[in-house]
């Protein structure tokens, strides 16, 4: 791979810091991207349907989080105009559609197997849904190409991470629990080229490594689990996720493997976060986080109206920090740790004389998160924090 190939042949590269990585790594995948962006028509979003995925729109499995509360919101009126940033397997949209009438809603998603769903989806609803295939970076040029004027939508969701119709698909390699090739990629086969989850643990030094478990996985261990893989790829490159899940149990004693419990209090494999850090490492998925945000603020109308759906603590202290106003344009240097108790703000962009933000204001102070018998009907939905906030 070209990726490959010019690691190898710059050696600065494999021993940088990792701002530095990260700086390279999305210069690199812009000029993938710079020379694709579009906006989905006609049946195929790229080689046919056919080719992208055999998930169709009947059967997509997807179960949309915090419904209620995201539609409550929201607060969608007739004749509205809604951005649906992350259109996944489409749960959100559709009960948007069903509930009010004459409604148009603009369905992104970066994925080809999700557009897919969206063009199906539009057939059955004619001139009510657009689909836009993109990241949330390329949003802009996205709106312009179908005439959406910037401060001109009503209502805007963004549902952020891995969606379960990803996570299902075993040769999507975003599961620890089901064997497929380590990719990881939320483009899919959109640029054949563009590195996978693989590329990171066969190329990267052990410091790189470590770092990256540490920043986007907030690992304790990723030192060990860093040393691990070095010592592992040495014999064999990492190629499936099962491969690399076992490289990581086998770093800690046998006892420990499942000893770590999620919110449910159920056993989590040690190798979770190490799976959440290379997929945001390898998707870039904070810096587009805030592009998207920056994206919908510029999209909304005064008074239109924006929810976030984070699932883990990264992606909520950026959503949390950017509605309060606070400076967050250069993420290389931002660290997401929690504020110890008595620590003042950082950097404010926006702040208000009140403190507040002059482009938001909060539909509710505290984070939402879902009800306990909406977690028993959809587990993975545990960990989902919703903010919602008034555009100014």
């Amino acid at each position: 791979m070209t990726f490959l190939m010019s690691l190898h042949s710059n050696p600065v590269l494999r021993k940088t810091n990792l701002a530095v990585w990260r700086a390279c790594w999305r210069s690199w995948k812009s000029r993938l991207h710079s020379s694709t962006v579009r906006t989905s028509s006609g049946p195929g979003p790229l080689n046919g349907p056919e080719e992208v995925s055999s998930v169709s729109h009947e059967n997509a499995p997807h179960t949309p989080v915090m419904l209620r509360e995201v539609l409550h919101y929201l607060d969608i009126r007739h004749g509205q105009v809604v951005l649906d940033m992350t259109f996944g397997g489409g749960g959100h949209t559709k009960a948007i559609l069903d509930l009010v009438p004459e409604v148009t809603v603009l369905a992104l998603d970066r994925d080809p197997t999700a557009i897919s769903l969206a063009e199906q989806l539009a057939k059955e609803h004619t001139g009510r849904v657009k689909p836009l295939l993109g990241t949330f970076s390329k949003l802009e040029a996205l709106l312009s190409e179908v005439n959406i004027k910037p401060g001109s939508v009503d209502a805007v969701l963004l549902d952020a991470g891995c969606s379960s119709m990803q996570m299902d698909q075993a040769e999507r390699g975003f599961s620890l629990s089901k064997d497929g090739p380590l990719d990881m990629r939320m483009d899919g086969e959109r640029y054949p080229d563009m590195p996978c989850a693989a590329d990171v643990v066969n190329t990267l030094d052990q410091q790189a490594l470590a770092s990256i478990l540490t920043a986007y996985g907030e690992e304790r261990h990723a030192r060990k689990i860093a040393s691990a893989i070095v010592e592992a790829r040495r014999v064999n490159p990492i190629t499936r996720t099962q491969q690399l899940a076992s490289v990581v149990a086998g770093s800690f004693p046998a006892a420990v493997v499942y000893a770590r419990k999620d919110r449910l209090h159920r056993p989590a494999h040690v190798a979770t976060k190490t799976f959440q850090a290379l997929r945001i490492f390898v998707n870039d998925e904070l810096n587009e986080l805030h592009a998207g945000l920056c994206a919908a603020r510029a999209a909304l109308r005064p008074g239109g109206r924006l929810c976030v759906i984070t699932f883990h603590s990264l992606e909520d202290r950026l959503v949390k920090r950017f509605l309060q106003g606070e400076d967050l344009s250069n993420l290389d240097q931002y660290h997401f740790s929690p504020r110890k108790q008595g620590t003042g703000k950082g950097k404010m962009l926006d702040e208000k004389r009140d403190g507040g933000s002059l482009y938001w204001r909060p539909l509710r102070r505290k984070v939402i998160t879902p009800e306990r018998e909406d977690v028993k009907d959809n587990p993975r939905g545990r960990s989902a924090k919703l903010r919602a906030a008034l555009r100014c």
